[in-house]
C-alpha cells in the first residue's frame, strides 16, 4: 500500500536529520553543548539563512533518480540491474563535486546536474569519491575495498520506498539496497546494515499496522537468512539487539549511544538510528535531537534515523521547524513524488509524460529554482 505522506517524510526526515546533524558532524559532544547549550543542537544552525544538507542527502537524491532512470531505461528495452543504473548517477554527483555549474560536458544520466544548488562539496566521504573514480563498480560478489564506513547506508532510503507493487520480493529489494551500498563499500559490515535499513522503511512505508520494532525483527530475521554464512554477520546482529534492548532502559541518551559507538561505520549508524528511532518513535523532534548529540557521525545517524521515522510517522508528523530552511526541499519533495507515482508513460497525461521524459530520458529537466526556494510545501 502506497502512501505519498510516508514517501514525503522518509526523504525530508533524512534530510532534515542530515542538516541537523551536519552542522557538528566533526564536533565531539563537549564542543557541541558548549557552543549550543545543555540540550546541544536543538534546531537548525542555517548558513545564509539556509540549512545546509550534506553529501549524505545528495547522494540520496542521486539514489532515486537512479532508480527512476532504471525503470525509464528498462521500459526503452535497455536491460541493466538497478544498482547498475544508480552507479551511473553516482558518476553524474562526482561531477557536482569536482566540477562548477553547468558541467560543460553534454552526456549524463541524471537531471539533477540541472540544478546550480547541488554543486556544492558537502563533506563527502573519501571511499565515495576514491570508489566511484575507479568506475564505481564494486559488487558484493566482487568487492573493490574493505571499507564498512557508514557512506554505503546513508543513501539507499529511496530503495525502500520504491518497490511496492513491483514484482519484487522483499529479499530481492533488500539485495538490492545491499547492491547499491556495494557499489562504493566492500566490507560485509558495509554493505549489510543498508540491506537492514531498506527493509525497515519498505515494510513501514508500505504498512499501517506494523509497530517499527516489529518491522526491525523482521529486518533481521531476514539478514540471518539472506547473509548466512557471512563472517560478519553476527556483529551485526549483536548491535541489533543491544540497541533494541537499550531503547527499553531508562537510559541516558548518550551513555547509550555510546555503548553503540559513534557511528562512523555503517553497522553502528544503523544501530544508534535504531535506538532513537525506537526510544522516540512517537516523537521525531525528540528522536532526532538524540541522534544528533554525540561524538560521533553526526549527519549520517541523524539522516538515518530522520528516514526511518519519517517513513515511519509521514511527513505530517514532522514539526514546521525542520521543514523551514531546508535546502532544497522542493527537489527531495519532488523525487519523492516520482518514487511515489512511478510514472508509466502510457498512463501519462500529455504533461506529465513530457516532464517524465524531460528528466528521465533527455535528462534536460530544468526546475522553477525560484519556486524551490519558497517554504510552500
Amino acid at each position: 500500500m502506497k502512501n505519498l505522506d510516508k514517501y514525503r517524510g522518509c526523504l525530508i526526515g533524512g534530510a532534515a536529520g542530515d542538516a541537523l546533524g551536519y552542522a557538528v558532524e566533526f564536533l565531539d559532544e563537549i564542543s557541541i553543548f558548549k557552543r549550543y547549550g545543555k540540550k546541544g543542537i536543538i534546531e537548525y544552525d542555517l548558513v545564509d539563512g539556509i540549512a545546509q544538507i550534506s553529501d549524505d542527502t545528495q547522494m540520496s537524491l542521486f539514489t532515486a533518480n537512479g532508480l527512476l532512470l532504471g525503470t525509464a531505461s528498462m521500459t526503452s528495452g535497455i536491460m541493466k540491474t538497478y544498482p547498475e543504473y544508480i552507479a551511473c548517477c553516482y558518476k553524474d554527483w562526482l561531477q557536482t563535486q569536482y566540477n562548477s555549474y553547468p558541467l560543460k560536458e553534454k552526456m549524463f544520466y541524471s537531471w539533477l546536474v540541472n540544478i546550480p544548488e547541488l554543486f556544492s562539496w558537502r563533506a563527502p566521504g573519501n571511499t565515495c569519491l576514491t570508489a566511484i573514480e575507479d568506475g564505481a563498480n564494486g559488487t558484493i560478489d566482487n568487492p573493490i575495498n574493505d571499507s564498512k564506513g557508514c557512506g554505503g547506508i546513508m543513501r539507499v532510503a529511496p530503495i525502500g520506498l520504491y518497490f511496492e507493487g513491483k514484482n519484487y520480493t522483499n529479499d530481492e529489494i533488500d539485495r538490492i539496497g545491499a547492491e547499491t551500498a556495494a557499489i562504493t563499500h566492500g566490507h560485509e559490515l558495509g554493505y549489510i546494515p543498508a540491506a537492514a535499513l531498506v527493509h525497515i522503511i519498505h515494510l513501514v512505508s508500505h504498512n499501517d499496522d506494523i509497530t517499527l520494532l516489529n518491522a526491525i525483527l523482521d529486518a533481521k530475521e531476514a539478514l540471518l537468512k539472506q547473509f548466512a554464512g557471512k563472517k560478519h554477520l553476527n556483529e551485526q546482529i549483536k548491535l541489533i539487539d543491544k540497541a533494541i534492548a537499550l531503547s527499553k532502559e531508562n537510559i541516558d541518551d548518550l551513555e547509550a549511544i555510546g555503548e553503540l559507538g559513534e557511528g562512523w561505520v555503517a553497522e553502528e549508524t544503523l544501530a544508534i538510528a535504531i535506538y532513537c528511532s525506537l526510544k522516540y518513535s512517537n516523537d521525531f523532534d525528540k528522536a532526532l535531537i538524540v541522534s544528533v548529540n554525540h561524538n560521533g557521525d553526526s549527519d549520517s545517524t541523524g539522516a538515518v534515523t530522520g528516514n526511518i521515522l519519517g517513513a515511519y510517522l509521514g511527513f505530517r508528523s514532522i514539526p514546521k521547524k525542520y521543514l523551514e530552511h531546508i535546502e532544497l526541499k522542493n527537489v527531495i519533495i519532488e523525487l519523492a513524488d516520482d518514487l511515489y507515482k512511478d510514472y508509466k508513460v502510457a498512463k501519462y497525461n500529455s504533461y506529465d509524460e513530457e516532464i517524465w521524459k524531460q528528466k528521465y530520458i533527455y535528462k534536460t529537466y530544468q526546475p522553477d529554482y525560484k519556486k524551490m526556494m519558497k517554504d510552500d510545501i
